[in-house]
C-alpha cells in the first residue's frame, strides 16, 4: 500500500469514523420529517394522503438517484463526491424548515432523496480504495451501523429541538450538522488508495459489459427481494405492536432500541466474521456468501411471530431478524466491493442499491394493504421466505469479475 494508506494508519480509521457519522446524519435527516409529521401536518394543513405523497416523492427520488450518483462518484472520487452529496442533502433538509405548503414540502423531500442516495455509493467506493479484503467487511459493517445509531438518536434529538425551538428549527439545526461534517471530511488528507485499489482501477469495464453482467442484476434482485424485510421491521413492526398486540406508544418507544441494537451487532459482527474467514485463507466472495447464508438461515425464524408468542419472545425474534438482515446486507455490499473493479464500483453499486428502493416502493404498498385488514400474520410468513430466496440468487450469480474493456 502507499504511504498514505498503510494498514492500521490513523487516516484510514478517521475516514471510517467520518463514513460512520455521515450515515448517522443521513438517517437523522431522513427521520426528522416522520418524527414531526403530526405537528407539520397540523401546521401546514396536510392530510394523511398528502403526507403519503410526500413520503413517496422521497422514495422515488432516492431510487432514481442511484442510477446517477454512482457514475458521479466514479467520475470524481469518493472524497469530493461524498462532500457534494452531504452538502446537497443538508441544504435540502434545512430548506424543509422553510416550507409553507404540501407542494413545497414534497419538493424539499424529493431533493433530500436525490442527495441521500449518494452516501451509499460513495462509502463502498471509499472502502474499496482504502481497505484490504480482510478489512472490508468490518469497515462496511461499521458505517452501516451508523444508520441504526441515527435511527436511535433521532427521536430524542428531534423531539428536544422541536419542543425547545419549534419544528422548523429542528430541520435547520440537523441540516447544519452536515456542514460541520463536511469541514472535517475535506480537511482530512485521505492519502492514496491501496495498491490493490490502484491495480483494480486499471480495470475499467465498459457500460455495456456492466449491463450484461448477470451478477450486477443478480445482486440488485437480491436486494429488491430482501430489503423489504428491513423496511417492514423498521416502519411497520412498531405499528404491529400497537395494532395487534395492544402496546401503548410509551412501551413501544421504550423497547424499540432492542431491534436497532441487534441490527448494529449483525452489521459489525457479520463483517468481522467474513473478515476472519478471509484471513484464514478463504476467498473473499465465498466468505461473504457464507455469512449471508447464515443470515438467510436465521431470518426465517421471524415467521414464528405470526403465531403471537409472548412479547419477550416476539422482541427476541424481531431482534434476530434485524441481526440476520444486517449480516446479509453488510456482506452483500462487501461482496460487491470485492467483486467489481474499483474504477466502476460506485456506478455498479448504484444499480445494485436501486434494487433496494424498488423493493421498498413495492413492498410498502403491499404491506399497507395487509396492515389495513390487520393481517400481519401473512406478512410475517411471507417475509420469512425472502432471505433464503435472495441468498440463492446471490450465490447463483456471484460469478467471475466483469472483464476490463480492452
Amino acid at each position: 500500500m502507499s504511504a498514505g494508506a498503510k494498514p492500521g494508519s490513523k487516516v484510514r480509521w478517521a475516514i471510517l469514523a467520518l463514513l460512520f457519522f455521515s450515515t448517522v446524519l443521513n438517517y437523522v435527516d431522513r427521520q426528522t420529517l416522520s418524527i414531526l409529521a403530526t405537528t407539520i401536518q397540523a401546521d401546514l394543513g396536510i392530510d394523511d394522503i398528502g403526507y403519503a405523497h410526500v413520503v413517496q416523492l422521497f422514495l422515488i427520488a432516492y431510487t432514481l438517484a442511484y442510477f446517477v450518483v454512482g457514475w458521479i462518484t466514479d467520475r470524481l472520487d469518493s472524497k469530493l463526491a461524498l462532500a457534494l452529496f452531504v452538502g446537497w442533502w443538508s441544504i435540502a433538509n434545512m430548506v424543509t424548515g422553510l416550507v409553507h405548503s404540501a407542494g413545497q414540502l414534497g419538493a424539499a423531500r424529493f431533493a433530500l432523496g436525490l442527495g441521500e442516495a449518494g452516501n451509499y455509493v460513495a462509502a463502498p467506493k471509499a472502502v474499496s480504495e482504502h481497505y484490504a479484503p480482510h478489512e472490508r467487511g468490518f469497515a462496511v459493517g461499521v458505517y452501516t451501523a451508523g444508520a441504526m445509531v441515527g435511527a436511535t438518536i433521532a427521536p430524542p434529538l428531534i423531539g428536544w429541538l422541536a419542543l425547545s425551538y419549534g419544528w422548523r428549527t429542528a430541520f435547520v439545526a440537523t441540516g447544519a450538522l452536515g456542514f460541520v461534517w463536511m469541514a472535517a471530511w475535506l480537511v482530512l488528507r485521505h492519502g492514496q488508495p491501496s495498491q490493490t485499489a490502484v491495480g483494480a482501477a486499471a480495470e475499467k469495464p465498459s457500460i455495456g459489459a456492466i449491463l450484461s453482467d448477470k451478477s450486477v442484476w443478480g445482486l440488485a434482485l437480491a436486494r429488491t427481494i430482501t430489503d423489504p424485510v428491513w423496511y417492514f421491521y423498521l416502519f411497520w413492526f412498531p405499528k404491529y405492536l400497537g395494532d395487534a398486540r395492544g402496546l401503548p406508544l410509551a412501551a413501544i418507544a421504550a423497547t424499540a432500541w432492542l431491534v436497532y441494537l441487534a441490527a448494529d451487532i449483525g452489521s459489525v459482527g457479520g463483517g468481522l466474521l467474513s473478515g476472519r474467514f478471509v484471513r484464514r485463507g478463504a476467498a473473499p466472495i465465498a466468505s461473504r456468501l457464507r455469512v449471508m447464508g447464515m443470515g438467510a438461515c436465521l431470518a426465517p425464524l421471524g415467521a414464528l411471530i405470526a403465531f403471537q408468542p409472548s412479547l419477550p419472545v416476539t422482541y427476541g425474534l424481531a431482534a434476530l431478524v434485524a441481526l440476520s438482515h444486517m449480516m446479509f446486507l453488510g456482506n452483500l455490499t462487501t461482496l460487491a466491493v470485492d467483486r467489481f473493479p474499483q474504477a466502476r464500483v460506485a456506478t455498479i453499486f448504484g444499480l445494485i442499491a436501486a434494487g433496494s428502493g424498488i423493493g421498498g416502493i413495492i413492498s410498502t404498498q403491499l404491506v399497507g394493504a395487509f396492515a389495513a385488514t390487520r393481517d400481519y400474520g401473512t406478512v410475517f410468513l411471507v417475509m420469512a421466505a425472502l432471505h433464503p430466496i435472495g441468498w440463492l440468487i446471490a450465490r447463483a450469480t456471484a460469478g467471475k469479475p466483469v472483464e476490463a474493456r480492452q
